[in-house]
């Protein structure tokens, strides 16, 4: 089976979507700038002293929307890696892209459950797995309605070593 291959172009908005353990955060790692990478789990430590820390939750969603909103502004790639599995999540990454005319993008980690909840047990912090449950079937609820949501071109990985292969172009101006 062939790489997938995603073009990212200049100055996108990149949504990764899935469930806690799908693999998100080791992808935008493996294929992105670390200053465009903005993690939920790091803006909650940032906040809260602690990624695991919820009452954080909030006030780091915040932070990311306006630095989301700074590099948009200033045409950088911008990569949101939290879970965005449902669609209120993303309408607001996806009115900001359209607010600052930045091509929104999404991959999608549409992973079997089972291997979320078992790559979570293996982290150094563990998602409760009714949390991997409901954020699993709020994926699969609104993954037919990406494209009409707003984004521009969506990637979709369903199987375990799809993500791992993948070759991601950035595309410059």
């Amino acid at each position: 089976m062939p790489a997938p291959r995603i073009v990212i172009p200049s100055g996108a908005l990149v949504v990764l979507i899935g469930a806690a353990g799908a693999g998100k955060s080791s992808f935008a790692r493996r294929h992105f700038p670390a200053t465009s990478i903005l993690s939920s789990d790091a803006f909650r430590a940032m906040v809260g002293d602690d990624e695991d820390n919820q009452a954080a939750s909030a006030d780091a969603f915040k932070l990311l929307d306006q630095a989301a909103r700074m590099r948009l502004a200033h045409r950088r790639l911008t990569v949101v890696d939290a879970t965005s599995v449902r669609r209120r999540a993303r309408r607001p990454l996806l009115e900001l892209a359209k607010e600052l005319g930045a091509p929104p993008v999404a991959i999608v980690f549409n992973l079997d459950e089972s291997l979320c909840r078992a790559r979570n047990r293996r982290r150094g912090r563990v998602v409760p797995e009714d949390v991997i449950h409901r954020q699993a079937e709020a994926l699969r609820q609104s993954l037919a309605g990406l494209r009409q949501e707003g984004f521009a071109r969506v990637w979709v990985f369903e199987r375990a070593g799809e993500a791992s292969r993948a070759a991601v172009e950035l595309k410059s101006d």
